[in-house]
């Protein structure tokens, strides 16, 4: 599986959340020679705002991330760095 279907992987998981905004940046590269990187398995940053992350806790938002994803760690994900925001769409249309 390359870097690029993982990362396709991680985005078809995290639509659950329906986000307004998600960014995945494979930072693999800069985890050569680290253990997970050893047997292949890919390090991820997740930016990501929803409306589901509205008036809950970074902890909280965290764990509704890793609970899409939680079977694909530690492979074929070995890290996954979150910055989970709530969203910032008020309804205004």
């Amino acid at each position: 599986m390359s870097a690029q279907d993982r990362a396709e992987l991680l985005r078809a998981r995290l639509a659950a959340l329906q986000p307004d905004t998600l960014e995945i940046i494979d930072e693999s590269h800069m985890h050569a020679g680290h253990a997970g990187a050893q047997t292949g398995a890919s390090h991820f940053r997740v930016r990501i705002s929803c409306a589901q992350f509205n008036g809950k806790l970074p902890l909280a938002r965290h764990r509704l991330v890793y609970d899409l994803v939680q079977d694909l760690i530690p492979h074929p994900i070995h890290a996954l760095a979150i910055d989970a925001k709530p969203s910032s769409n008020k309804g205004n249309t």
